[in-house]
This record gives C-alpha cells, structure tokens and sequence, in this order.
C-alpha cells in the first residue's frame, strides 16, 4: 500500500514513529554504553569510579545555584519539546485544498468542503443511502478522500458499492483530473432511518 492509499485509511504518524524511534536508540545506547562501563570495558579502574567524573562533581558542589539553574533550563527544554509533540499529534488533521491548475496567473484551487459537499451530494442521491460523510486529507497535490455511508435496512450493499465505484467515485477523478483517487468508504446501518413506525 503506497503512502497515499494510506492517507485515506488513518491519519499518518510516520513523524511520531521516527520520533518515538530516536528517542528509543538514544536511551538504548545511553543503557548500553552505561552497562559496558559497568563491565569494565572501558578499564577497570572507570568501573570503579562514580559515573559522574569527580571534577564534575566537584563544580556542581561548589555551583550549587548554577548547577540548580541549568536543570531547571533542561527540564523547560525538555517540557516544551513534550508539548509540541503532544500538540502536532493531537491537532486536526488537515483538510487540504485540491490544487487543479498551477499555470502562471491561472492558479486554479478549489476548495476542500466544496469538493466534499459535493461527493456528499453525489453519494446521498444512491438509491439506499440515507446519509453520508466525505472528507479530504492528503496533500493537495496528491489527495485522498475518506467517506462513510449509511445505508438503510433494506439497502443491497453491491448495489450501492456499484454506485460509489462508477458514478461518484469516477465524477470525482475526472473532476479532479486524475486517474487514481485513493479513497477509503465505510459502510454503516443507518438505525435511525430503518425504524419503521408502528401502528397501534
């Protein structure tokens, strides 16, 4: 599955993995390099010595306020690089304008609610779809679209996939003048319009 099929199945945290990743090798290779010098690989005489060198200590002892300062300037350092990633990962994935033209004075973009209220249109007018969602993520000049159907109780869902395939999905990529639009449609039962009222 390419990186763009993929956009239109789940938010990407290809960041957040990497991240994850360094901050793992980091602290794995800090563990190791402690466990070798534990060992003595490094020679006998560093494994019996403090892990913290003792003119270091010393200096920290005698600074006591300067050692106090810096780690309070290291853990605002390290709080603030947890709070950008706390919030690029809890932000809203963006909805992307679809570029269609990028001719010098004759840009064309349109709109992504514009092209989702569209698809919506196109898709709520399938005999038994009751409503449906349509949202588009990716990048805008390589998008992906997301869209939830509801069907009604009585509604055949080959039928219905028919319709989304050869109609509103084939609108959509000749709208966007492309021959692969990578999209992602779950089909839900819509309870509330398959109630049927009863007479008593």
């Amino acid at each position: 599955m390419s990186s763009r099929s993929r956009a239109a199945v789940a938010r990407s945290t290809a960041s957040d993995r990497t991240l994850v990743l360094l901050s793992g090798l980091v602290l794995l290779a800090v563990a190791v390099l402690v466990l070798l010098l534990g060992q003595g690989v490094f020679g006998v005489y560093r494994a019996q010595r403090p892990l913290i060198d003792p003119q270091i200590s010393g200096w920290m002892t005698a600074n006591a306020t300067a050692t106090r300062w810096i780690a309070v300037g290291i853990g605002i350092v390290l709080l603030v690089i947890g709070l950008i990633w706390a919030v690029r990962s809890l932000r809203p994935e963006p909805r992307p304008d679809v570029l269609l033209s990028e001719v010098p004075g004759q840009r064309l973009t349109v709109e992504h609610s514009a092209i989702a209220d569209a698809v919506r249109s196109d898709a709520e007018a399938i005999d038994g779809v009751s409503r449906a969602r349509v949202r588009l993520v990716g990048h805008e000049r390589r998008p992906a679209m997301r869209m939830t159907l509801w069907l009604v109780e009585e509604a055949d869902v080959r039928d219905v996939w028919a319709e989304v395939d050869g109609r509103v999905l084939a609108r959509a990529r000749q709208a966007f003048a492309v021959e692969v639009l990578p999209t992602a449609v779950r089909i839900e039962l819509d309870a509330a319009a398959s109630k049927t009222p009863r007479v008593l």
